[in-house]
């Protein structure tokens, strides 16, 4: 098999809009997966006819509740669904569904009978929601009812080192046909590097119904193809990653496959979500990544992991870029010249001349930032919830201190010609100024103020609309984002970064 096919799973309430779905992504899927049990009641009984409304091959799904799916009647009632749809095979192949999805426990001969006679192929799946599988070779044997099934395995891992023992049984198993996923945040680097898996395909879902799948780690169509260049990625593919958790946004991805693509480069970049450092690098060793990008929390907790530091990282006492290199990995920090890049531009000046600086937070984007303020010459204040984290921040750069609340409010004011917010308050919320989303809530803005906020999901969030609102100059944080992936860029590929100045 060239690749692993892509499959479009289509969950919309009726076959109109299945084929419409169908329609708008033709051009970048393989195959499309009927699951009849997101249609209302009264399509179900009508899609024996939906794989001659389509120019797509089809497989037949009715997923039961326990298996992930809505359908919640009988078995028999399943069962007579099943046999509606197969039934009065068309001569023309493509009129029929090409292929038919039973659970590992249903076994009904009279099923498994036609769906052969019909040259419709069995996949036979398997779902675990609680927990890691083992052993998939043997489990695959035993369940194939036929040679002419294909089985499938479906599970939640706990830990990414669940997916790395996926990747590490898997690689090896090249003999017969399968599908194998793990799912959630943890697996999706299951679906992108599916090819590593020898999976028969890999499944997405149109952008437009991404939340009927319960967020069980589903990419859509254009994003695999485009962003990841699925079609592309082979054995001689390089791979880069970023790393962190949650990892609900990240546009690391974005940037760096952007440049791969400019440079005409067989590389990928994804997104690699750990509850642990240790367990990242494991998954690295396993697949094969070249470089990853560290994100919160594991800036700091990563320096313990690696075989050699830079003289940045540890000025700054945080990592942000490692590098596979023959003695091992190799640890940077593009975060501070980053930062430095994309204040510059926006203050207008590379010095921070009898400027002073409010450094809102004291976590691991807080040392990048105080270590960058030092370095353009600029006088700073750390305030931050824990004053004994802020002190000793502050006392590594030689700035003052505070806590971060409204008895600081002056202190503030004396430090607010530039105020920097490096913490993840803010992250994801467009709703109005509040406690709960903005840090310095308490801070009455005089428009004079440059703020900068390092968050860069929302465009504009809490803090910088109230300081925009008062005339202050804002800037996110996706400069500062930029700037260090086109460093980084540099240090995983031995290149600049197409369309920007040599660093």
């Amino acid at each position: 098999m060239a690749g692993p096919l892509i499959c479009l799973t289509l969950t919309g309430k009726t076959l109109k809009e299945d084929v419409e779905l169908v329609k708008k992504y033709a051009y970048c899927i393989d195959v499309v997966e009927l699951r009849v049990d997101h249609l209302n009641e009264d399509e179900q009984l009508e899609v024996r006819k939906f794989p001659s409304m389509i120019n797509v091959p089809c497989i037949l799904t009715i997923r039961r509740v326990n298996d992930g799916g809505l359908f919640n009647s009988s078995e028999y009632s399943r069962t007579a669904l099943f046999a509606r749809a197969l039934a009065f095979a068309d001569p023309n192949p493509d009129k029929n569904f090409a292929y038919v999805d039973f659970e590992d426990d249903f076994c009904i001969p009279s099923l498994q009978d036609a769906a052969l006679a019909f040259g419709v192929k069995i996949i036979r799946s398997y779902h675990c929601f609680d927990g890691p599988v083992q052993g998939f070779r043997e489990r695959f044997i035993q369940m194939k009812k036929s040679n002419y099934e294909i089985p499938k395995i479906a599970f939640m891992p706990k830990t990414l080192s669940d997916v790395t023992n996926l990747f590490r049984e898997c690689e090896c198993i090249k003999d017969m046909d399968f599908i194998v996923c793990a799912m959630g945040d943890l697996g999706v680097p299951s679906r992108i590097l599916s090819y590593k898996l020898n999976s028969y395909l890999t499944y997405v879902s149109p952008k437009e119904c991404l939340g009927n799948m319960g967020g069980i780690g589903h990419i859509d169509p254009l994003t695999l193809t485009d962003l990841y260049n699925f079609k592309n990625l082979s054995d001689t593919t390089k791979i880069c990653a970023v790393t962190g958790f949650p990892l609900k946004v990240t546009s690391s991805p974005l940037i760096h496959n952007a440049g791969y693509r400019a440079n005409n480069m067989n590389r990928v970049f994804i997104p690699l979500c750990s509850t642990s450092m240790a367990e990242s690098i494991e998954f690295a060793q396993q697949v094969g990544i070249e470089g990853m990008a560290v994100t919160v929390p594991f800036k700091a907790d990563v320096m313990g992991l690696l075989d050699g530091i830079d003289e940045e990282v540890a000025e700054i006492g945080a990592c942000n870029t490692v590098v596979k290199c023959e003695e091992g990995w190799y640890g940077h920090n593009t975060d501070a010249s980053g930062f430095m890049r994309a204040l510059s531009e926006f203050i207008g000046d590379k010095k921070l001349r009898h400027r002073k600086v409010a450094i809102i937070g004291a976590g691991g984007a807080s040392h990048a930032v105080a270590y960058a303020i030092k370095e353009m010459g600029g006088k700073a204040c750390i305030f931050n919830r824990t004053v004994s984290t802020a002190k000793a921040l502050a006392e590594k750069f030689g700035f003052d201190y505070a806590p971060l609340g409204e008895e600081s409010v002056s202190k503030l004011d004396k430090y607010a010609d530039i105020i920097i917010q490096t913490t993840k308050v803010g992250m994801n919320s467009e709703e109005k100024s509040s406690k709960e989303n903005n840090p310095i809530w308490f801070y009455h803005f005089k428009g004079t103020e440059y703020l900068m906020d390092i968050v860069y999901d929302p465009e504009i969030t809490p803090v910088m609309a109230m300081a925009k609102l008062a005339g202050c100059k804002v800037c996110n944080g996706f400069p500062m984002l930029k700037y260090q992936g086109y460093r980084q860029f540099k240090y995983f590929t031995g290149v600049d970064y197409e369309g920007t100045d040599s660093e």
